[in-house]
């Protein structure tokens, strides 16, 4: 492509390419794209300098961690147990793609839903092939390439798992202890049925027969300004959650003050 074909004649800015890539479940990514949103949700960013990524939700239940230093390294997200629920964990493949791991950590910045979860049915709704094979429950995607299965052991321990592999042998996997909340595994499910290709730069594009691709000029600012956007919503929210909160009525008495004021907080 000629390069007055990537000029940008009003601003003199150059566009990029980039590509759309289908089917997103072998689309790899950023870690980024993960990590920003929690921080822009007020989690605590707990890394060390040089180490694996660690981040931890404000009330500490929850904690992700991504590590790509050990074999064979990914995702671990830990929850830990409260009064309705047991402790519960996640493990995700290095090359778990960023938006379907995101379905899941996204949906842990945000109140829970009062509907009751299903993880099948947004994988029905994509025309996922469903069938059971002895104890176990699979959905596998049209063209193959994924899979999602509920799956039972000889000594009777449940256990969600999902996955991804080309004809190359390329891939990832993740698995849910069973006690996962439901609907962080409904969350990870609809992403990972979205037929919707996902973009990545030059150079980012898994080698994969089963990946097809659409090249895309893309100026810097639109491509800021789409993560800006993702960045600006996750602090609305939590903004607006923050305020409904502090605008609730007390249910309790207030703490002890002194004749002279208010007690001050530090």
């Amino acid at each position: 492509m000629k390069r007055k074909q990537w000029q940008d004649r009003g601003s003199g800015e150059q566009a990029e390419q980039h590509y759309l890539v289908q089917p997103r479940a072998l689309a790899g990514g950023d870690v980024r794209h993960v990590s920003e949103f929690l921080r822009a949700s007020g989690w605590r960013d707990t890394s060390k300098r040089g180490g694996p990524l660690r981040m931890e939700r404000p009330d500490r239940t929850v904690r992700i961690a991504y590590d790509p230093y050990i074999l064979p390294g990914g995702w671990t997200i830990h929850g830990r147990a409260d009064g309705a629920n047991g402790e519960w964990s996640a493990h995700l493949g290095q090359q778990t793609p960023v938006e379907i791991v995101a379905g899941m950590t996204d949906t842990l910045t945000r109140p829970r839903s009062a509907h009751a979860p299903n993880v099948w049915a947004p994988l029905q709704e994509r025309h996922w092939h469903t069938r059971f094979e002895g104890q176990d429950y699979t959905a596998t995607s049209p063209d193959g390439t994924a899979s999602m299965q509920y799956w039972h052991s000889p000594d009777g321990a449940t256990m969600w798992w999902t996955g991804a592999q080309d004809q190359q042998g390329n891939g990832w996997t993740a698995s849910f202890t069973p006690n996962t909340p439901m609907h962080l595994v409904q969350a990870f499910a609809t992403e990972l049925a979205s037929p919707d290709p996902v973009m990545r730069p030059r150079g980012r594009v898994p080698a994969s027969a089963q990946i097809r691709t659409w090249s895309v000029s893309v100026k810097p600012s639109q491509l800021s300004a789409w993560q800006q956007a993702r960045i600006t919503a996750a602090r609305a929210a939590t903004w607006a959650r923050s305020g409904t909160q502090s605008a609730r009525p007390r249910t309790s008495a207030r703490p002890y003050t002194t004749a002279g004021g208010a007690r001050t907080r530090r």
